[in-house]
């Protein structure tokens, strides 16, 4: 999948763009609108960034995970050099490297909530302008009905690809959906 993002100025252009999209063949789970204006977005009935997506909590937790796992190693190593676990064990050194990379990955999600997004920083200036990014996950398969669709509509500005939600999730996302309009 790849992900594509667009700048537009108008939410009503938007809702019509989404209906289209929608009518393409492209679902729901695929399409999402950042904006500074939640309440307009809501009203137009258009599928926003999680409030949790919007800042960098994710990608600063795995680089904090990450860190985690080179201190953990290098705990163990400090231990198995110094021949502690000849007097203690390693069950001590286990429980300090669970410990050691909860709190790292924990620090880096805290470090990310107070950031925006990483793949969302570019955007910034033009959402600061109360303009309004459309951001559309496409599998290879249905990126000619979304350049069909985009081309209908010449004021809606190209800002560019970056990399897509798993092809995993988004099945998901669509499954959970059906099954919400199934359910009583």
């Amino acid at each position: 999948m790849k992900r594509y993002f667009y700048i537009d100025d108008d939410l009503d252009h938007l809702e019509a763009l989404e209906r289209e999209l929608l009518a393409a063949g492209i679902s729901s789970p695929q399409i999402h609108v950042l904006s500074q204006d939640d309440a307009g977005a809501t009203q137009h009935h258009l599928h926003q960034v999680h409030s949790l997506l919007r800042q960098d909590t994710i990608h600063s937790g795995e680089i904090g995970a990450l860190i985690g796992l080179g201190i953990s190693a290098l705990a163990l190593a400090i231990g198995w050099l110094g021949g502690l676990p000849e007097h203690i064990g390693w069950v001590p050194f286990g429980f300090l490297c669970v410990v050691l990379l909860g709190f790292f990955t924990w620090e880096g999600g805290l470090i990310g909530i107070q950031v925006p997004n990483s793949q969302f920083r570019r955007f910034a200036s033009a959402l600061a302008q109360g303009r309004h990014l459309l951001i559309i996950d496409a599998e290879p398969a249905q990126e000619k009905p979304l350049r069909t669709v985009v081309a209908r509509h010449p004021g809606l500005e190209a800002a560019g690809t970056g990399t897509a939600a798993p092809r995993w999730l988004v099945h998901w996302q669509r499954r959970w959906q059906d099954f919400l309009q199934w359910a009583p």
